[in-house]
């Protein structure tokens, strides 16, 4: 099955501008690309009917990251906080619209990095908690034609959700039409303990899927059996993009966020490059 493949902006830099979006979306077209990856790290960091031009331009088709920083949460947290948090969801729901995405991704849960014990009631009780704030973002989605694909973060990243299965467990009581799951092969090969069983589990409520090295090189740049993950994306039936999403370490915040302390490949290009023509060459 020959998929879409995209690429992060952040693989360059972050938070993204409408300038180096012109200027990435141009370089990535160029290569090859179908898609491109869009973080609204900041409502109003990027104008997306502007972008949407520039992609339409460019035969360029667009997937978009929510990000979950300091003080964004949906669980365990105070009501103010809680209400801000869905207003800027429903506003990345907005943006992935405009430019044409059929899903947001990201951990729209907690903010990364949060962490904190849970019994089994605690647990039970957070996800219900989650599920009840999540729902009206998920039903302002379904109106907008976007998914909201969650994804389970690494233990060192999170305590809430870090498998697919976790994630399963916790949209079942919400549509499938407007909630799904975001697989990345970074977060499944630390978590899962058999990551094409776990996505041949997520079936069709795959959203998104977000693909790099191990070590979040380039993918096939690593150890992880490429071919297997194809062969599970297929039997789940997902058709939808598979996108590259590594980080640049010349941004502080986001190089130390993602634990990004040394060269990944011989150049930022190099990820992009090279892992298109491994996803290629897989026939991905």
């Amino acid at each position: 099955m020959d998929r879409p493949i995209g690429v992060s902006t952040w693989v360059w830099t972050s938070p993204l501008d409408d300038r180096d979006l012109v200027q990435l979306a141009t370089k990535v077209a160029g290569w090859g690309f179908d898609v491109i990856e869009l973080p609204v790290e900041s409502l109003g960091d990027w104008d997306p009917v502007r972008a949407r031009r520039v992609l339409d331009d460019l035969g360029l088709g667009a997937t978009v990251c929510l990000v979950m920083g300091e003080g964004r949460e949906l669980v365990a947290t105070d009501d103010a906080t809680r209400r801000a948090t869905q207003d800027y969801l429903r506003g990345v729901v907005d943006v992935a619209h405009t430019v044409g995405a059929s899903a947001i991704g990201g951990p729209a849960y907690a903010s990364v990095g949060r962490t904190w014990r849970m019994g089994a009631d605690e647990r039970r009780s957070a996800l219900a908690e989650w599920a009840e704030a999540l729902a009206p973002v998920a039903t302002h989605a379904g109106q907008a034609g976007v998914r909201i694909a969650i994804e389970p973060l690494n233990r060192y990243e999170t305590s809430f959700l870090t498998t697919i299965g976790q994630v399963l467990e916790a949209i079942a009581p919400l549509p499938a039409d407007q909630v799904g799951v975001l697989c990345d092969t970074y977060h499944m090969n630390i978590e899962e303990q058999d990551p094409p069983a776990a996505i041949r589990a997520a079936g069709d409520r795959i959203a998104h899927v977000q693909v790099c090295a191990n070590d979040r090189g380039a993918p096939g740049a690593d150890h992880l059996d490429w071919p297997a993950l194809v062969a599970a994306l297929d039997d789940a039936g997902y058709d939808g993009p598979l996108c590259i999403e590594s980080f640049t370490p010349d941004n502080a915040s986001i190089a130390t966020a993602a634990s990004i302390w040394r060269p990944l490949a011989a150049t930022q290009d190099a990820i992009a490059t090279e892992g298109l023509a491994h996803l290629r060459r897989l026939g991905a």
